[in-house]
């Protein structure tokens, strides 16, 4: 009888995973090809985008970003980028506020300008897609701004950051942690891949980040397709407070399936997770695939309506961008049923507003 000399699933997410100057997921190794790229372009879509989509969007000058005063908030950029402020201070999830993601356009503005990012912020990059790495983005934010990063990043960040201050960049492997202050941040696994016209394929690694700052715990998904590290993450970094899930490029699932979580898959992660709440990203500002780039959302609701409801519908964060969400003063050790927690969105006036999106 043959032996299976492969390792344990739980194994292979603590693998080694790179080889011959490239990183792979050793879980399970799998990889699209040019032919596969030219049978899903030159196919046919199933979906008409005749229609223009319909992304909320409100109006928001981040002025708060900048009081230290202000209370816990997290507020959504666009794509996969999202500000969150927390006892004072900021982070940024794969900065991007670029026109343009390589050749895709930025059909939705960002949320909030970038000047509204101040001097003291961080910033985690995920992987080195141009819907997640934006050179333009990285030229312009302050110079003061420190970088987290996946290994192979690094050089990439120092170049093409602000012209005469090289950005300070902290690189580290899946499983490394940091502490920055109060921070403990944590570089993890995701199924995915990183590719641009700089670099070789897979010669940079990609990852998936949890930042704890010990009164909240924030888990960013970057992009990843769904697999086992999201139960073996929410177990070992038990209780997760806010996951940040992409939920959109998923279509069609024969190509996509590998590195991009479809709703379905994302509500299964979230609930692998453990998290408190979910805040869906990934969606409504570039056209990558298939699907129309309002349509996430949509099925999301769907999938909560059919299998779940109720309570666990209510855990759903789905933000307009530019919206600002305040998540309530609750740190990870309470009681996960209660807690204050509230919607505001402040405009360039300081009033407040709400998002036009419709909640579970």
């Amino acid at each position: 009888m043959q032996t299976d000399t492969r390792p344990s699933l739980q194994a292979s997410l603590h693998a080694p995973h790179r080889a011959n100057g490239r990183y792979f997921n050793p879980w399970d190794r799998q990889s699209r090809g040019l032919r596969d790229l030219l049978r899903w372009k030159l196919g046919p879509n199933p979906y008409d985008k005749r229609t223009p989509p319909c992304v909320p969007v409100v109006p928001n000058d981040g002025a708060y970003l900048a009081d230290p005063g202000a209370p816990d908030s997290i507020t959504w950029v666009g794509h996969a980028t999202f500000a969150v402020q927390d006892g004072g201070e900021v982070f940024l999830t794969d900065p991007h506020w670029g026109a343009r993601a390589l050749l895709p356009r930025r059909h939705s503005p960002p949320g909030i300008p970038l000047a509204a990012v101040p001097a003291h912020a961080f910033a985690v990059i995920s992987h080195n897609h141009y819907d997640h790495l934006d050179a333009w983005t990285a030229a312009r934010l302050p110079p003061g701004v420190e970088w987290h990063a996946p290994l192979g990043l690094a050089g990439w960040l120092r170049r093409h950051g602000r012209a005469g201050a090289p950005p300070a960049v902290r690189e580290l492997d899946w499983w490394q942690s940091l502490r920055r202050g109060r921070w403990t941040l944590t570089c993890l696994p995701a199924q995915h891949w990183s590719n641009r016209l700089d670099s070789g394929r897979n010669s940079t690694l990609w990852c998936s980040w949890l930042l704890d700052s010990g009164r909240r715990r924030y888990y960013f998904a970057g992009d990843s397709g769904y697999f086992p590290g999201f139960a073996e993450i929410g177990r070992r970094f038990a209780p997760i407070d806010v996951a940040f899930l992409p939920i959109g490029a998923y279509e069609p699932r024969w190509f996509m399936a590998y590195p991009h979580m479809d709703p379905a898959d994302a509500w299964r992660a979230f609930r692998d997770l453990g998290a408190r709440w979910m805040v869906p990203m990934h969606w409504g500002t570039f056209d990558l695939t298939d699907e129309p780039i309002d349509l996430p959302p949509k099925v999301l609701l769907e999938v909560i309506g059919g299998g779940a409801g109720g309570a666990e519908a209510a855990t759903v964060r789905l933000l307009a961008i530019g919206e600002r969400w305040l998540p309530g003063g609750d740190s990870p050790g309470k009681e996960r049923g209660g807690g204050s927690e509230g919607r505001e969105q402040e405009g360039a006036g300081g009033g407040a507003g709400r998002s036009r999106y419709p909640r579970p």
